[in-house]
C-alpha cells in the first residue's frame, strides 16, 4: 500500500510511474483518488498521473484528525510530490482539490507547471448555503447517512441521473464523523485568495459545467479572470464533478491543453 508519511500524516497516493511529464490530481470534498479514474486511464500512456486521497478522506483518514486548513492541505502536496522525486507538476484539482491547488500555486511556486482547476473557485462559501451544508453535516454525525441525506450530496456533487452515484454513496457512509465534521470545518473556514490571483503566473485551464449546483459558473469565470494566464472550457449539462460524470467533455480539453504546455 503506497503510502507517503509526511507532515505529521499518512497519505495514501497512487503513482502510474514513468518519464512523461507529471501531474498531480486532488479530490473533492467527500470524494477520493479514484474520482480521477478516468483522467488517468486517459493520460497514463504520455503522463506520469499521481492520485492522492487529503487529510481525512478514504485512505488517508485518521480517528484522530486535527484541525487544518487549505495550506495544510497544499504543504502535502508539495511535500508528496518531493517523497516521489518530483521537482515540478501540473495540479489538477477538482473543487477542493482546486482550493488546495490555489494555495500551493501561493505557497510553493515552484512546483507548479501548470493548473487545472476543475469545479472550483478562489472564494469562501455563500453564507446561507454554508449553513445549509453544515446544517446537513451535523445531521449526518448525529444519525449517519441516511438514503435521504444521501440523495442531496448525490445531487450536489454527481447530478441527479448519474449511474455511478450508487458506489460512491457506499463510500460516503463510511465515512467517521470526526473525518467528515473535520472537513467541513476546513471548507467553512477558508479564506478568500482571489484578491492573490495575479500572483499566480502558471498557465491554468479553468474547466467547469454549466449545471454545477455547488459552484456557480460565474465563480469560474471570476477565476479565470484573476488568473494570470487561463482559458475557461465550459462543459455543457455537467454538475459539480465534470470529470467524472462528463469525461467524454473534460479529458480532450485537458489533454489539449498539456499538450500546449512548454516542454
Amino acid at each position: 500500500m503506497p503510502i507517503a508519511e509526511v507532515n505529521g500524516q499518512r497519505l495514501y497516493y497512487e503513482d502510474t510511474g514513468g518519464s512523461g511529464p507529471a501531474v498531480v490530481f486532488s479530490h473533492g470534498l467527500f470524494m477520493d483518488h479514484e474520482m480521477f479514474s478516468p483522467q488517468v486511464e486517459a493520460l497514463r500512456g504520455a503522463y506520469r498521473c499521481i492520485t492522492w486521497d487529503e487529510r481525512g478522506h478514504a485512505g488517508s483518514a485518521s480517528d484522530t484528525l486535527a484541525s487544518f486548513t487549505y495550506y495544510d492541505s497544499a504543504d502535502d502536496l508539495a511535500a508528496l510530490l518531493a517523497h516521489l522525486g518530483i521537482e515540478r507538476a501540473v495540479l489538477a484539482g477538482m473543487s477542493q482539490g482546486g482550493f488546495l491547488s490555489l494555495r500551493a500555486a501561493l505557497t510553493h511556486p515552484e512546483i507548479v507547471r501548470a493548473l487545472i482547476l476543475i469545479d472550483t473557485q478562489a472564494g469562501q462559501e455563500d453564507p446561507e448555503r454554508l449553513k445549509g451544508h453544515m446544517q446537513l453535516a451535523e445531521t449526518w454525525a448525529e444519525h449517519g447517512l441516511s438514503d435521504q441525506l444521501a440523495g442531496i450530496i448525490e445531487g450536489i456533487i454527481l447530478g441527479e441521473t448519474w449511474s455511478g452515484a450508487e458506489a460512491w454513496k457506499a463510500k460516503w457512509r463510511k465515512i467517521k464523523p470526526v473525518n467528515m465534521l473535520g472537513c467541513m470545518n476546513t471548507l467553512a473556514g477558508r479564506d478568500d485568495v482571489t484578491p492573490r490571483l495575479g500572483q499566480i503566473m502558471a498557465p491554468a485551464l479553468v474547466v467547469h459545467g454549466d449545471a454545477d449546483a455547488a459552484i456557480e459558473l460565474s465563480l469560474a469565470e471570476t477565476l479565470a479572470a484573476g488568473l494570470g494566464d487561463a482559458k475557461l472550457v465550459v462543459i455543457p449539462g455537467a454538475g459539480h464533478a465534470a470529470n467524472l460524470t462528463h469525461p467524454a467533455l473534460v479529458n480532450p480539453a485537458i489533454e489539449a491543453f498539456l499538450a500546449s504546455l512548454p516542454s
